[in-house]
């Protein structure tokens, strides 16, 4: 295992930016963005604190092994390159999970296999037996990218992807991924500091948004509450003391939280899911969680950010529907836009138009940011954004639009509670 090397963090499409400041911040070095995510010069240390904080990376990558290729036969002499009793025994488990771009390969499963076998082989030569494939929970996690005419070999130290923190049991329809949310608020510039004022999610679903807002603010660490597959791999073993150190500093970091963080939802049954959500995560008392119809809701404070990831195109009701909402596809898409949580009984003109009003005339001096794939939302709100900002959810492509409330009136805006 070398002493240093270029560390590949992937993450969502469009937030590579906001994924380099956040690998700068951690560790103190350079990250270079680039398609797709971001590389980053470090060692051992440096991939055990990228796992534990980073909020947007999806993976912490080590490179084992790269170089051109024409054929699987080509990716097996690639594998047989890797010394790899150095990085797992006989008795441990494996599992190879390929990316491919405009490759020329007829199989991606065979890619796999090619590979699994050079470690096979590798192993079975140097100690007479071979490890097995677990394709849940392997000991070593490997990830092949393939290119057009290059291939390249990465250790996956995190194992499951960084999105899951260990705290999400209880979700709705197609939930809100948590390194999305993470994006989002980096787009905002909302990091959990005093100076960045109160957020707001009043769509909040299984509360995502508003959990990772609220971890934020109190400083807690992004995989605070997980494991990850550095802890099982052979050159990752004499860093397991610095781990620990570094996990008892990230806890020693957690305070009361330095912004106000508000959610809410038009369904009970969400409300109960991102209460018991905020609950594991250790956020309980960090945000102000009210079941309200968002076209009701008086602003929380006299200024501040909402954040929210709208239902796409779905039918919204007053609270206390049963009715579940229409599940539709994203024109243009082919894809299933069922959000987390909303429930079924009006348009979705309707919902927007409304919300809109309702802003206009009590959220004077906030600043809305909605996300959504549909590029007329502005339209259908009758408001002109002040700033668009492109991010993919998953396949789907999506804006970010920001909206500067302004009072339709001259009086001053409701608060909750008056």
């Amino acid at each position: 295992m070398k002493d240093a090397v270029t560390l590949f963090l992937p993450c969502a499409s469009g937030s590579e930016a906001w994924l380099a400041e956040e690998v700068q911040r951690i560790t103190g070095h350079a990250g270079e963005a680039g398609r797709g995510g971001v590389w980053v010069q470090g060692d051992a240390r440096t991939a055990i604190q990228l796992n534990l904080e980073s909020r947007i990376a999806q993976r912490v990558l080590w490179p084992l092994a790269d170089g051109p290729y024409r054929s699987t036969e080509d990716l097996y002499a690639l594998g047989r390159r890797v010394q790899w009793a150095e990085w797992i025994t006989p008795q441990q488990t494996l599992r190879v999970d390929v990316v491919a771009m405009q490759s020329p390969l007829q199989s991606l499963n065979f890619a796999a296999l090619r590979i699994k076998d050079a470690v096979c082989d590798t192993l079975r030569e140097a100690t007479g037996e071979r490890p097995s494939v677990d394709t849940r929970h392997p000991d070593l996690p490997l990830a092949l990218f393939v290119g057009p005419d290059h291939a390249m070999l990465y250790a996956d130290t995190s194992g499951e992807a960084l999105f899951k923190r260990g705290w999400r049991e209880d979700t709705g329809e197609a939930p809100l991924k948590e390194t999305l949310a993470a994006s989002m608020l980096a787009a905002i510039g909302w990091q959990g500091r005093p100076e960045d004022g109160p957020l707001l999610d009043p769509c909040c679903g299984a509360g995502t948004i508003a959990i990772e807002a609220a971890q934020m603010a109190c400083g807690i660490a992004a995989g605070s509450l997980r494991r990850f597959a550095f802890e099982r791999m052979l050159p990752f073993r004499p860093h397991l003391n610095a781990w620990r150190d570094l996990q008892q500093a990230a806890r020693s970091r957690v305070h009361a939280p330095a912004a106000p963080v508000f959610a809410g939802d038009v369904s009970f049954r969400m409300t109960d899911f991102a209460l018991r959500n905020a609950r594991r995560a250790g956020v309980e008392h960090a945000i102000e969680l009210k079941t309200a119809d968002a076209l009701q809701r008086l602003p929380p404070a006299p200024r501040g950010t909402v954040l929210m990831n709208p239902p796409y195109g779905e039918r919204m009701s007053a609270k206390g529907s049963h009715a579940v909402g229409e599940r539709i596809v994203a024109k243009g898409t082919g894809t299933d836009m069922a959000r987390e949580g909303f429930e079924g009984g009006g348009s979705s003109a309707e919902f927007f138009g409304g919300l809109a009003a309702h802003w206009k005339r009590h959220y004077a001096g906030w600043t809305a940011w909605l996300l959504t794939p549909d590029m007329k939302l502005p339209g259908l709100m009758r408001l002109k954004e002040s700033r668009r900002v492109p991010l993919r959810n998953g396949a789907i492509d999506c804006r970010l639009f920001r909206f500067d409330m302004v009072a339709g009136s001259n009086k001053p805006p409701a608060r909750e509670g008056t």
